[in-house]
């Protein structure tokens, strides 16, 4: 997956101060063309990066609030096409730019509402066109963004032997944005951007102000299990009464906390249902949770199929199904143990309650 760069521009940005005294400023240093860049000391730098950023993964909703990559998407409103979208035309005219100071131009658009952003670093701040020739004529629009790395020292000669840098990028931690984005190879989609920012931070993403992201999967399973209960539960309470007001508040409270306690409100046959239908839209969903001091994680797919929950004597039993079990570290006396029927195990149970 080889890039051909069709323009470059590269710009400097500066922040000085603090507070009300917070200077933000860019400096454009250079915009070349295509011959300019194979002669370019930024060939050597970027060479790579392009292949990396494109072939990065990402999710339209991620498994988590908080990941290094995401999918942005133009917001545009009902009934209007993707032009009404102002961020969307400057990706768009970045990439129909038929020479340098067209391309500096547009390049310059995108700085300026990086440096109106609330919370911005000084760095190096590259927009870069660059076509794939395998699969597109059209190019790829690319922002990149390296902060500053300070007390960097380089090896000059056996004279000086030392050479302090005050301003050194590196490609670590670089910050990008691609536009479109390629879910496949060979595919385009307009109406998405990716962004990458390894430091999870927000700041890079905010100049874009146009521009919306896919809720997280913990957020739509939420609202998709409270949505599937309340839709049970009203068929066997009234909505006005004291006891549907009692679940109303249960349930404000399920959603704000991070560890939740079972709730005994569906059957068995309405959770399996409930389950099937989240994993028919996401079928690698996890299914995770903690009973006394065992934490146990699978797949939600296996709920009703692989794993069970029961109750024994007042008190809650996992049933796990499989045809072998594999041990990893800890080793222990149970490698070798030859378990009996789960009658067995279950007389145990209700014989030690009944001692208790």
């Amino acid at each position: 997956m080889d890039f051909t760069i069709s323009y470059l521009s590269f710009f400097v940005i500066h922040v000085d101060g603090k507070g009300e005294q917070l200077n933000k400023h860019y400096q454009h240093f250079q915009t070349i063309d295509q011959a300019e860049y194979e002669e370019n000391a930024l060939k050597d730098f970027l060479d790579g990066e392009l292949k990396k950023i494109v072939n990065r993964k990402v999710e339209r909703h991620p498994k988590a609030e908080q990941v290094p990559t995401k999918l942005g998407y133009f917001i545009v409103e009902s009934g209007y096409d993707l032009d009404s979208n102002p961020n969307y035309n400057v990706f768009r005219q970045a990439q129909l730019t038929r020479n340098k100071e067209e391309f500096q131009q547009i390049s310059e658009m995108f700085v300026e509402a990086y440096v109106d952003a609330s919370a911005i670093r000084g760095g190096a701040f590259v927009v870069v066109s660059a076509t794939l020739p395998k699969y597109f004529d059209e190019p790829f629009i690319f922002l990149l963004k390296c902060d500053f790395e300070p007390k960097v020292a380089s090896i000059s000669d056996e004279n000086t032997l030392i050479q302090t840098v005050e301003m050194a990028i590196t490609t670590k931690n670089m910050k990008s944005i691609q536009f479109p984005h390629m879910p496949e190879k060979g595919e385009l989609d307009y109406e998405e951007v990716k962004i990458h920012q390894a430091s999870h931070a927000r700041y890079f993403e905010d100049f874009l102000k146009f521009v919306g992201y896919g809720k997280p999967m913990p957020e739509i399973q939420k609202n998709q299990v409270k949505t599937m209960v309340e839709e049970q539960v009203q068929e066997v309470m009234e909505e006005d009464s004291e006891e549907w007001e009692q679940f109303a508040e249960e349930m404000e409270i399920w959603e704000t906390s991070e560890k939740r306690e079972l709730k005994e409100h569906l059957s068995t046959e309405q959770v399996i249902e409930a389950t099937n239908q989240m994993v028919e839209e996401t079928p690698d969903l996890e299914l995770t949770m903690k009973m006394g001091e065992t934490s146990i994680k699978g797949r939600l797919a296996d709920y009703g199929e692989h794993i069970h929950l029961a109750k024994v004597n007042g008190k809650y039993v996992l049933l796990l199904e499989s045809d072998f079990i594999e041990f990893d570290k800890g080793v222990s006396p149970i490698e070798f143990h030859k378990p009996g029927d789960i009658e067995e195990v279950i007389q145990q149970i209700q014989s030690r309650e009944d001692k208790n």
